[in-house]
């Protein structure tokens, strides 16, 4: 059906495909820099890049290159066999994260179920040596780990949760950046304490560094795992390598996935030395995960990442971004919140029925995101981004809040000079 109309497809996959998607009525079908063009040749402005995975855009030569040449000379084998990607990848990983050793996986969610077995693994292997540690994880409310069985325990919204019941025992949720609670909750019964540096589909929520460096001193006392998923906020997307660089607090885990080879799926599951001690092999692995073909075109994108600097140019094209949301929000009293760190940005709007009206508005603009959290709306652009970019958003976001506001409006100018 490869000429089909949007019509053709969306009655035939009506029939075929398990509904596990409400997808946008648009069928698209190429991309270029940042924008992808419809089956009518209409250019959409690409705000959220296959949710935050095509950090460097479409049709990107340096892809599109490393795609072609790959598979001219192996695109899989098994990881019964060495291949010389899997460590160079390995090699550029550790030396981005900080951690030491890495499993390849083939999605964000596959990394963090890798990274929970991993802690109880390690808390086994403590307890053999007879240190007092149970099995318990300490998650975040309004966290987000993935779908499979082990990361949708981990994950707080009920919707993604409960009609799967029961999932993997011994989990606890605590407040996000709640001292306090998270205090009270952890004990030697806990074997990884489980956060999103910047929550994505919790609507855009940057962890405070009290909170995070309160979780690393508990975990240093039991010898529990500090774990923490950059599966959407890791490989560039708020200016540093990982976010928790930010804080200069080094995790024991870390997870990655969505921006790492630019479209090809992989994830990465990373860990410190000692708790690598914990695996051997036989107790983990998988078929697809680090492929030739992922792992070399992963080793690309990260070579470009470094080469153009984008690093520098997220972080400066972010703080625009985030400046101009700010404005905006001066204005429209309907902005309850900009939150955010380099291209990972939410807009909190007053009320749910707000958000879905300039939501599809922007959408009719050809514009395209996604709406988190009922209220917020999401920005994960490509890390090719211009200001220019971000200024026919904020135009159009504001005429949109202007259209749809349950509010009066201020002039910009005042909101300027605050």
């Amino acid at each position: 059906m490869s000429n089909a109309t949007l019509a053709e497809l969306q009655a035939a996959e009506s029939k075929l495909l398990l509904q596990t998607y409400a997808r946008y009525p648009q069928q698209l079908v190429r991309g270029e820099g940042v924008h992808l063009y419809d089956e009518n040749n209409v250019a959409h402005l690409d705000l959220l890049s296959g949710i935050g995975v095509c950090a460097l855009g479409y049709n990107h030569p340096v892809i599109t290159r490393a795609i072609t040449e790959q598979a001219t000379k192996l695109i899989h084998t098994s990881n019964l066999f060495y291949n010389a990607n899997t460590t160079e990848l390995a090699l550029r990983l550790t030396e981005i994260t900080g951690l030491d050793r890495v499993f390849f996986s083939n999605s964000g969610t596959e990394a963090w179920e890798a990274a929970l077995k991993l802690a109880r693994a390690h808390a086994l292997m403590l307890r053999s040596g007879g240190k007092t540690i149970g099995t318990k994880f300490i998650a975040m409310e309004h966290s987000f780990h993935g779908r499979t069985m082990g990361s949708v325990a981990t994950t707080h919204k009920k919707l993604y949760r409960e009609p799967f019941q029961p999932v993997m025992p011994d989990v606890v949720f605590v407040p996000y950046n709640d001292v306090a609670a998270l205090k009270s909750a952890f004990n030697s019964d806990v074997c990884g304490v489980c956060i999103e540096v910047l929550q994505g589909e919790g609507g855009i929520n940057l962890v405070s560094e009290e909170f995070l460096r309160t979780a690393r001193e508990l975990c240093d006392s039991t010898g529990a795992l500090l774990m923490l998923d950059e599966i959407q906020s890791g490989m560039g997307r708020t200016g540093k390598w990982c976010a928790y660089q930010h804080f200069n607090i080094q995790p024991d885990v870390t997870t990655l996935a969505k921006p790492l080879a630019g479209g090809i799926p992989i994830g990465a599951m990373l860990c410190t030395e000692e708790a690598a001690r914990s695996i051997t092999p036989g107790m983990h692995g998988t078929t697809f995960g680090g492929n030739p073909l992922a792992t070399g075109v992963a080793i690309a994108v990260i070579d470009e990442i470094k080469q153009s600097r984008l690093l520098s140019h997220v972080e400066e094209v972010g703080a625009y971004f985030l400046d101009q949301a700010c404005i905006l929000s001066a204005k429209h009293k309907d902005i309850v919140a900009v939150r955010g760190l380099g291209l990972m940005i939410g807009i909190d709007l007053s009320s749910e029925p707000l958000a879905k009206a300039v939501f599809a508005g922007l959408t009719a603009r050809h514009i395209l995101l996604n709406r988190t959290h009922e209220t917020v709306l999401r920005f994960l652009p490509p890390f090719i981004i211009t200001k220019a970019h971000v200024d026919e958003l904020i135009t159009s976001l504001d005429a949109e809040l202007v259209q749809h506001s349950t509010a009066a409006a201020e002039p910009i100018a005042a909101a300027t000079q605050r």
